[in-house]
């Protein structure tokens, strides 16, 4: 059941599962900004998206796709990179946004394993597209491609030359990133690693089967 069909048939649902998925992507831009904050960089705090409010977070556009096609993303949180203490700190910055993605993933599909959860109608519709869109955005975000998240955890690894010479792929990231998921060819590599995620994840749940 798509997210229009949702709207007409379980209005509810629907408004439940749209709070969720935009605080997803809350989520996922609040733990950038959290995390480079352990490693000493207030940007984020400065500039107030260390919040829940959802205000400073929306990006409309982001918001809209992500609610009708599966595939969106808020405003991004200022980091200075510089200010961080190490280069842990880019490692760890770069993936906290994809591990608040996997840890809500990984609280949906626990709370699925009541009964009580999964006999809900209204909730054994919500949690699997909540648990599913999660994981996507947490595979897709680790595809090193500026300016998504496994770039800088790729750029971690690299000598700063390396890195200064893939930032300059980042105006042009987001046009390479569409034209690459439209031709399919991003596909298997977002397929590999979402099935990892998910492995992963239903690893711990098996004990309560």
């Amino acid at each position: 059941m798509g997210f229009i069909s949702l709207l007409f048939n379980n209005p509810v649902a629907f408004f439940v599962l749209a709070f969720l998925l935009l605080y997803s992507i809350i989520a996922h831009e609040i733990a950038h900004g959290w995390v480079a904050h352990l490693f000493g960089d207030d940007t984020a705090l400065r500039y107030g998206r260390l919040t829940l409010n959802p205000v400073p977070h929306i990006d409309p556009i982001g918001a809209l796709l992500l609610l009708f096609v599966g595939f969106g993303w808020a405003k991004p949180v200022p980091v200075n990179y510089y200010a961080l203490r190490n280069r842990a700190g880019l490692l760890c910055v770069a993936l906290a946004g994809c591990a608040a993605n996997i840890l809500i993933a990984a609280v949906a599909m626990f709370l699925m394993q009541f009964k009580a959860v999964s006999l809900n109608p209204g909730l054994s519709l919500i949690l699997p597209v909540l648990i599913t869109i999660n994981i996507m955005l947490g595979a897709l975000n680790l595809i090193p491609i500026p300016p998504l998240d496994g770039s800088k955890v790729l750029m971690s690894f690299l000598p700063f030359r390396a890195q200064e010479k893939l930032a300059l792929i980042e105006p042009y990231g987001f046009f390479i990133l569409i034209f690459l998921l439209v031709t399919g060819l991003l596909n298997p590599l977002v397929v590999f690693i979402r099935n990892i995620i998910y492995a992963l994840i239903s690893l711990p749940f098996i004990f309560f089967r």
